[in-house]
């Protein structure tokens, strides 16, 4: 049965075994002299992006081999993280790409998954330097690897010159790995193959009209799964100019957005609420040029939806759901108001979802735990066979772990994730609601919705809020009233932080804020001082 979906993307189309590298190289030959990249104050035309990428794969060649190994590329948003990744396919070569924000314990774990080869790393940047922390998790799995230095366009080598027997040969079917964003755990290796990952590229191409004529403005990180696909490999497969930023600033993206005219991007929802709260004084509005900007990573509250309507009138901005396992979907530019408020779209063509009723049966629409196959869909966990056949039910569904809705449209509605549901009294309450009506308030700017430790119920609902006042309990329980709230999911706790922990796709790293909160709030029980919040009605 896989051979005959496989068989049946390839006679649509949509796989056609042509390389990312190939696609980019025609680029190159039509118009060497376009602009390929900007990225800070430096630009790249496509020969340029291209002989540079072609220097740095001699000298990754020269010390990996010739054999298919992994190279990690752990690189910030800039020109070398472009070149180094160009220069990695051109080396015959797989990239993996955490994000530059991985902490070191995950990446011992990563290490540990997928064996690399080399690592190619910035001589320094925030936080510490970066081939010192990596010869450290190298170390700790004992891993011997070579580490190159980006600088710029050029490698510096360390290390062993000849891969050593602790890495592997990678097999054919992966063209490029990446990492989920562990909010609940170590981080997956995904393995995507290069017909899958231009399949997605191909299908948002035609959803949003983009082209070699359309600048793709990415301020998410490329060593995500967002930034990686519909950043460095969308524009690389259109031979459109990328537009890099690499510190985030609301201010600095509407200029350089506006500079540049660029056309699309995708970020997660902080992003785009920050830029809703820009103030913006130039004559035209706010992100003119970008005709979509598709939000992800987070729930999208509709209140956000709202605004942008008013704050980014020239931009279609829908909420989009995806995995780095793949999948995705948005609304269209022919959705209703409330479609794009309310969910998160129909799928790309070929994407097959499906929910899961109470007997592990797939229904086409209705609730249940979302699943998914189609031409955009992941090959396996790398490292990790096992928890990949965990999850392959049917004929080659995988299953999300989301909980959603599916309408007789084909609109999806994600209700939440069975590992954020709260269990209050043997009652299963998804926190989407709760966090939505809380994120409509004009004083909040985050919101969080955790269950809480409590002894006769289980849990408790907890609202953990980021806002620009202080907020008292009952205050928030009688807006989430007025924004018509039903009784069971209003919070019975609240708890106010500076900021959240997230990944590096803006996710909030919800069993870690979890953790954070208790665990203090027992050292205050402990100290004397009581503990905050508010019990509300038990019988309820």
């Amino acid at each position: 049965m896989v051979d005959d979906v496989a068989e049946r993307y390839r006679l649509a189309g949509w796989w056609t075994g042509r390389r990312l590298v190939d696609r980019f190289e025609s680029h190159v030959t039509e118009g060497p002299d376009e602009l390929a990249l900007v990225s800070g104050g430096s630009t790249l035309s496509r020969s340029e992006l291209w002989h540079a990428a072609g220097e740095a794969a001699d000298e990754i060649r020269s010390v990996v081999g010739a054999s298919r190994r992994v190279v990690v590329i752990h690189l910030p948003n800039c020109t070398a993280w472009v070149v180094m990744f160009l220069a990695t396919l051109r080396a015959g070569h797989v990239p993996a790409t955490p994000p530059v924000s991985t902490p070191e314990a995950h990446l011992r774990h990563i290490f540990g998954l997928i064996q690399p080869a080399m690592v190619i790393c910035a001589s320094r940047n925030r936080r510490a330097s970066p081939d010192e922390v990596i010869r450290r998790a190298a170390a700790r799995v004992s891993t011997q690897l070579a580490v190159a230095v980006a600088d710029g366009s050029r490698l510096a080598v360390h290390g062993p010159v000849v891969p050593t027997a602790g890495t592997v040969d990678v097999p054919d079917t992966t063209a490029h790995l990446m990492f989920t964003s562990s909010t609940t755990g170590p981080p997956k290796a995904v393995s995507h193959s290069e017909d899958s990952l231009a399949a997605l590229n191909v299908q948002f191409a035609e959803r949003f009209g983009l082209d070699h004529h359309t600048p793709v403005f990415m301020p998410s990180p490329l060593g995500h799964s967002v930034g990686a696909i519909h950043g460095a490999r969308l524009s690389l497969l259109l031979g459109a100019p990328l537009i890099l930023q690499d510190e985030w600033d609301p201010l600095n993206a509407l200029e350089l957005v506006a500079r540049h005219r660029a056309d699309f991007t995708a970020a997660a929802t902080p992003f785009l609420l920050d830029l809703v709260n820009a103030r913006w004084s130039d004559c035209e509005p706010k992100l003119a040029p970008l005709r979509s900007f598709l939000c992800g990573g987070a729930q999208v509250p509709p209140a956000l939806i709202r605004r942008c309507r008013t704050e980014l009138s020239n931009t279609f901005v829908t909420p989009l759901w995806g995995m780095t396992e793949g999948g995705l979907t948005t609304c269209v530019t022919g959705s209703s108001k409330t479609q794009v408020e309310s969910t998160v779209g129909v799928g790309l063509p070929g994407l097959e979802l499906r929910t899961l009723d109470a007997d592990m049966g797939l229904q086409a629409s209705g609730a249940g735990e979302l699943v998914m196959r189609g031409p955009g869909v992941f090959n396996g966990y790398h490292g990790q066979p096992e928890l990949y056949a965990e999850l392959i039910i049917g004929d080659g569904f995988f299953r999300t772990g989301d909980l959603a809705r599916i309408d007789s449209d084909g609109y999806v509605s994600i209700t939440g994730r069975h590992k954020d549901l709260i269990i209050r009294g043997a009652v299963n309450i998804s926190p989407v609601e709760t966090e939505n009506a809380i994120a409509a308030h004009p004083d909040v700017v985050g919101v969080a919705v955790i269950g809480w430790p409590d002894e006769r119920l289980g849990e408790r609902i907890c609202a953990v809020v980021q806002a620009g006042v202080p907020l008292d309990l009952d205050d928030v329980v009688a807006f989430c009233a007025e924004q018509g709230l039903p009784r069971r999911y209003w919070p019975e706790r609240l708890m106010q932080v500076d900021q959240f922990p997230r990944t590096a796709a803006g996710k909030i790293r919800k069993q870690q804020l979890r953790d954070e909160l208790v665990s203090a709030s027992a050292v205050t029980a402990a100290a004397g001082d009581g503990s905050a919040g508010w019990d509300g009605d038990a019988g309820r």
